[in-house]
């Protein structure tokens, strides 16, 4: 393959100098590092380039007769873009990792690798609308049926199942419910039947989870969102065996999908601190969620660290942390709910999650507005839901600031 692809994964665990480290604190900063950067650099520079000249023709024939691994043209790799790709598989525990300009770019092109027309997948049911929109809508078009199971439901997954069933997917948590599906259970399952299992862990992010540890094949991040981590920058990221990443490595080499370099650089600058900017966002989800159970304005809070999740039993065995995103439902109506969403001072109102600024929505008027309200319904997307992510500011801050809401808000 053009560009070739050994040695994404390849150092592993290993940190600098040749030592073994496992956390994914050291592996965040060090993580398939090289000895050194060009210039001395500390941090990695952008290699801002489209094509890479050759000195010989000979340089060339060993490059094309895979005898030399370096890359040739930008849609194919990147040096800046390659360290992220390394260092994504050191943090996830995978042999390789491949990275997309987008999240959507990253599954869109997992599921073309291992689909073909006739086959079949499983999807659970609150995965992000647009993923849903792809496997029910868009793949339909090519011969590709799913069947959709509710979430978190491993029983009615296997119950789902055909000889055609090729790949399983689910979110880990799930958006916006924060359900967590039993990965070992689902490993298990489809592990025998030769079925593909791909986890999309955006919303845990290799800090809280790592999917690959549980059995599951692939592992998919919207690295827009913790991975970058400051709101600045879109991109998709796809970790497994070697093998699994060849193949979605060739979709997006023939679609152009390629992560821009400076994007690359963002999100690597942004993996130096995802394991301090996490373990903030965890401890202000739990605070926020813990002052929100029992609020005479909540009717429920859906966050995993809460004994009250139906997901908490399995998040507490599968999860180091449960992350800074939380759901509530208002005792409110549309409009009311809006008020609330206006009066949170410290949030600004905007989609997407996992940046240092904390963000608020109306998941009815924003992710779900093109949906009529039968439609939103029947999803469990009520009026009064409201998705919280706390970015890292002050977690009392944080916490008294959503409570004022609610009062000011009544």
């Amino acid at each position: 393959m053009a560009g070739g692809t050994k040695g994404a994964g390849a150092s592993g665990p290993e940190g600098t100098g040749g030592a073994r480290v496992a956390s994914v604190e050291t592996l965040a900063v060090h993580g398939a590092r090289p000895g050194a950067h060009a210039h001395d650099a500390v941090a990695m520079p952008v290699v801002q380039t489209a094509t890479y000249a050759f000195e010989t023709s000979e340089a060339l024939r060993a490059y094309v007769e895979g005898r030399h691994d370096r890359e040739e043209y930008g849609r194919y790799g990147n040096p800046t873009v390659r360290l992220l790709e390394a260092r994504m598989a050191a943090l996830e525990g995978a042999e390789d990792a491949v990275a997309f300009g987008s999240g959507m770019a990253a599954i869109t092109a997992v599921l073309l690798a291992l689909l073909r027309a006739g086959a079949h997948v499983v999807l659970f049911d609150d995965c992000y609308r647009r993923t849903r929109q792809l496997v029910a809508e868009w793949l339909g078009r090519f011969g590709v049926q799913a069947t959709l199971v509710p979430g978190g439901d491993v029983a009615a997954m296997e119950r789902a199942l055909r000889p055609e069933t090729r790949v399983v997917l689910t979110e880990a948590p799930t958006n916006p419910f924060l359900l967590v599906a039993d990965l070992p259970a689902i490993a298990s399952v489809c592990r025998p039947r030769r079925i593909r299992t791909v986890v999309d862990a955006t919303l845990a992010s290799p800090v809280n989870l790592r999917p690959l540890e549980h059995g599951i094949d692939l592992v998919v991040h919207s690295a827009t969102k913790y991975l970058a981590g400051h709101n600045d920058v879109l991109g998709g990221v796809v970790a497994g065996s070697g093998a699994l990443v060849s193949l979605v490595r060739e979709v997006r080499d023939v679609t152009g999908a390629m992560l821009d370099p400076h994007a690359g650089w963002l999100v690597l600058r942004g993996l130096k601190t995802l394991a301090l900017r996490v373990q903030r966002q965890n401890a202000t989800g739990l605070a926020l969620a813990r002052a929100l159970e029992g609020h005479p304005r909540v009717v429920r809070v859906w966050y995993p660290g809460l004994q009250s999740h139906p997901s908490h039993a399995i998040a507490t065995r599968l999860m180091r942390g449960f992350g800074g995103v939380v759901s509530f439902e208002l005792r409110a109506g549309f409009e009311e709910t809006m008020r609330f969403v206006d009066d949170c001072r410290l949030a600004r109102i905007a989609p997407s999650f996992g940046g240092v600024e904390s963000l608020v929505e109306q998941p009815a008027l924003m992710s779900y507005h093109s949906l009529d309200r039968e439609e939103r319904l029947r999803l469990g997307i009520t009026d009064g839901l409201v998705r919280f992510s706390a970015g890292i500011e002050d977690t009392q801050e944080i916490v008294a600031d959503v409570l004022r809401a609610l009062q000011t808000s009544a």
